[in-house]
This record gives structure tokens, sequence and C-alpha cells, in this order.
């Protein structure tokens, strides 16, 4: 089986990335079917969200078997394997890394044994602020490490260390601990379990099959796998399902603040989120965009895909022919073929390519979801430009993205923004184009028909709904860092401080 290296479609040049996704789980208890393969489906629907790694752990009530790899989830999986993780549960992951590095033991789901026999695996979405702080408990408490880095390790191995409870009973006691943004699917031998932060800031979904149940982070996974959408998990909600049906318990008030950039970037257009399409909102703050951003222009056209909708409601609203005038490769950036630096320079070359012929003498308005360096649509202009467009106004689907998000996206760092150093001229300039506008905050909090203290804009407005952290204890390699603190306190001036486990996980 080929490993591949997991880069994103968008992560061509390693030192300019754009927005990376937050990942996707997927969980289903359902006896009689081939519940490897229903995760299997399950994460093709949400590749999008996480390309670097991909995994199913599985039972059949005797033990859990955990599967994984770095890839994707068609390149992890093949037939021979689905058909040799047999059993009535399992739950699946999608990577993209927020905490830890992208190594294949940090790849999902992770997986811990109890001294009581009880084994658990578990798949999360989302990132956690005090991840440093658990960690120091942890090593207080004399829990060994299993070699991983990221904060879903953690939370199993906290789960795992006490023997005494229940998996259910320890997960009440240790969700109310956990600070940040998760959406976790986990299990043991024989329940499936699924629990989401109090303030729902990454979705999950819970849906019916005939002979089962089945939780997602979008619908559309529940969608290929024929399950019909019950409702989502509640912020701070705790769901169990086995033989006995399903049952749910709070660990914590619900707070809503589900994030605003799903509808902008994140979600597939065909998702729902609390009550709301995707791909409705996408098309509607197209039509704040053309309301609040009006220019004379023959033609508008999207950086596909992730522009389409938006473009089409500019369109709609502005009364411009709506087109294409760039096509995208869907394939690059998904070979695992590291390009030369040759190749690597042509930038944006290797993933659109313009349509001269039909922006030849045009003034374009090109439609986007959002800026975070400005390497992307620079390289856009200037395509444009170069295949005879007369006039290039871009418009944007999203606020500027001037903070770096803690919950679960991996943005670049503020210093990085470009909507940080530079305003609204600034970087019209730095990307080339002849006029720039955004949407604005309130136009789209009004697509997505949520109330605006129901939504968390921190990456727009620097307002967190979570506390965070003091000093640097917070960010995507965090756990390197802590590891390494706790290691030289340990070692001291006498030498290594040498603790024994009261039990092994």
């Amino acid at each position: 089986m080929p490993r591949g290296d997991g880069r994103l479609s968008h992560d061509l040049d390693p030192q300019r990335p754009g927005p990376q996704d937050a990942c996707g789980v997927f969980g289903v208890w359902a006896p009689g079917e081939e519940v490897a393969n229903l995760t299997y489906f399950g994460l093709y629907a949400l590749q999008h969200r996480g390309q670097e790694a991909a995994g199913i752990a599985v039972s059949d009530g005797s033990g859990v078997v955990v599967y994984k790899d770095l890839g994707l989830v068609a390149q992890v999986f093949d037939e021979p394997t689905l058909a040799s993780l047999r059993g009535h549960v399992a739950i699946g992951h999608a990577r993209y890394s927020t905490t830890g590095g992208s190594t294949w033991e940090n790849a999902q789901p992770t997986i811990r044994a109890t001294s009581a026999g009880t084994t658990i695996a578990l798949a999360h979405n989302g990132n956690l602020v005090n991840t440093a702080e658990l960690q120091r408990e942890a090593a207080a408490r004399g829990l060994d490490s299993d070699g991983s880095t990221n904060d879903t390790s953690l939370v199993t191995m906290l789960l795992a260390s006490r023997p005494d409870l229940s998996v259910e009973a320890a997960a009440l006691e240790v969700l109310p601990q956990l600070r940040g943004a998760f959406s976790f699917v986990f299990m043991d031998e024989s329940t499936l379990y699924a629990a989401r932060d109090a303030h729902g800031v990454r979705p999950l979904m819970l849906g019916r099959l005939e002979r089962g149940w089945v939780v997602a982070s979008e619908t559309a996974a529940l969608d290929i796998v024929g399950a019909s959408v019950v409702r989502e998990v509640e912020p701070g909600e705790l769901i169990a399902i086995d033989e006995n049906g399903m049952r749910s318990s709070r660990f914590a008030s619900p707070e809503p603040k589900g994030c605003l950039f799903e509808y902008v970037y994140i979600a597939r257009p065909d998702a729902t989120i609390a009550g709301r399409n995707v791909h409705a909102a996408r098309v509607q703050i197209g039509r704040q965009l053309a309301k609040e951003h009006p220019v004379e222009a023959d033609l508008v056209i999207p950086v596909p895909e992730s522009g389409t909708p938006a473009a089409i409601g500019y369109a709609e609203e502005s009364g411009i022919t709506y087109g294409q005038g760039l096509m995208k490769n869907p394939y690059v950036g998904r070979t695992f073929i590291q390009p030369s630096q040759t190749l690597r320079a042509l930038g944006v070359r290797l993933k659109l390519n313009p349509l001269r012929q039909n922006v030849r003498g045009k003034r374009l308005v090109v439609v986007d979801d959002s800026i975070v360096r400005g390497t992307t649509q620079r390289a856009i202009v200037r395509l444009l430009r170069e295949a005879g467009a007369l006039e290039v106004h871009v418009r944007i689907s999203s606020p500027p993205v001037s903070w770096p998000c803690f919950y679960g996206i991996d943005f670049a760092t503020r210093a990085e923004l470009l909507a940080n150093g530079l305003d609204n001229e600034g970087i019209r300039r730095s990307i080339g184009a002849d006029t720039l506008g955004y949407v604005s905050l309130p136009g789209l909090i009004a697509a997505t028909e949520q109330p605006k203290s129901r939504l968390c804009r921190a990456c727009f407005d620097g307002e967190y709904p979570i506390e965070l952290p003091a000093g640097n204890l917070i960010g995507k390699h965090v756990l390197e860092g802590v590891g390494r603190r706790v290691a030289a306190e340990a070692a001291g001036p006498t030498g290594p401080l040498v603790a024994t486990p009261t039990h092994h996980p």
C-alpha cells in the first residue's frame, strides 16, 4: 500500500499554504451491516475536511481494531482491508492536523486499552486550548504517552485512565475538563459515543439507519450511506448508542457558537448546518456582495470551486452574465508527487488555467471565498490579465481574515495574514486588482440565518468565545514543546525522575 504525504490541493507551495480544513469524523452502530464499508463511504464524503491521513476503528464485541495510514481515504483503504474489518460498531477519521505534526503516530482514530480490559478508540474534529494543562495533569498522574503529540491521544489517555468507571461515566468526568472545540466520536467494544463541546464550534450530526445509527461531521456523510438526518448533536451533549438504544447525557450547559467559516469555506455546499443549507447561504452571500460592492462589468466568474455559489448569487443580483473564466485541474495536489522547484514556481498554474476565449477583452468580476496571504489571488489576477482581461474586479465572500483560529482551522499566523497588516486599498494593490470588495460581517451573518450571538466570528473580529491560555501554551505543536519542558523539569539537577504508574492503560 503506497503511503502518500497527504498534501492538500491548495498547499502546492509549502511556504504559502492557504486556510486548511478541519477534520472529518464518522461513527456507526449497526449490527448486521458492513460497518467498515459504511465508514469508508462516510469518510469519502468528508474527504474535503482532511486529506493528510485516514483511519477506521471497528469492533465485533470482542475487541477493537484500528487501521490507519497517511494519505487519502481511497489510498489508505482497499476492498481486502475493509473486508477484514468486521463488526457492528465503527468510527472513522479524515485528518488535517491542527495539533501535532502530520505523522503516522498522530493519525486517528487513537486507541488505548484500560487495565480493566476495555479498549477505547477516539476520533476528533476541533482543537483544545488547554492541551498543555491536560498534559501536565497526565504527567503528574504518571500516565504514559503512546508517542503521539496530538490532543486526541491525550483525551483518549484520560478516558482510559479511569478503569473503575464505565467509558460513559469516565467521559462524563473527562469532558467537562476540556476547553476548546471538539466534536468526538469514540467507541469501546460494544458502544458508539458522540460528544460535542459546550459551544458547538464544529458541527456534528446524528442520523438513523434502518438497523442502526450514524454520527458524522456533515449531513452529506449521512446522505451517502442512506441515513436519514435526525438532528444535530447538541452542544454539551454526550450520546451513547448500544443494544439498548440511544441515550443522551449533558456534561455542560450549551452556549452555542457555531463556526461562521463553515458557511464560507469548510462545509460541502450540500451540507445543512443549524437548519441552513450551505449552498443557499453562499448564494445569498454573493447577492449581498453585489449590493455592497457593485461594479460595471461584462462577466462574473468564480474561482472554482470555492467561489462558485457566491459568484452565482453576485450574477443574479447584479444582472451581469455568469460564466467560466478559470478551469481547475481536480487532480493536482492529490497525486502525492512532489512538484519540482520549477513547477512549484508556477504556483497557481498547476491548479487553474484561464479560458482565454472567455476572458479576453472582458471586464471581469472574480469571486472567491477568502483572502489569507493573498498569494492565490495575486496569481489569478496576473493570469487573467495575461489572458487578455481588460479589468479584474475581485469580490470576496467573507470579511477580511485578520485573526488566527485556535478551534480547529489551521490558518496562517496573525503576522502572516494579509488583512492584519494592510487596509483594503493596500490589499487591492498587493493582489493587483482594479477594485476589491469584501462582504461585510453583518452581511455574512445575515446569510447564515443564525443570530450573531450563536456564531464564532473570531477569525474576522478577534472575539474568541473560548478563553485562550496565556503565554505560548497553544498552537499546532504545543505538545511537542510541553513534552520537552516536562522532561527537562523531571530531569532536574540530579538526573531523571522515574514515575511508576499505578496502572498501565
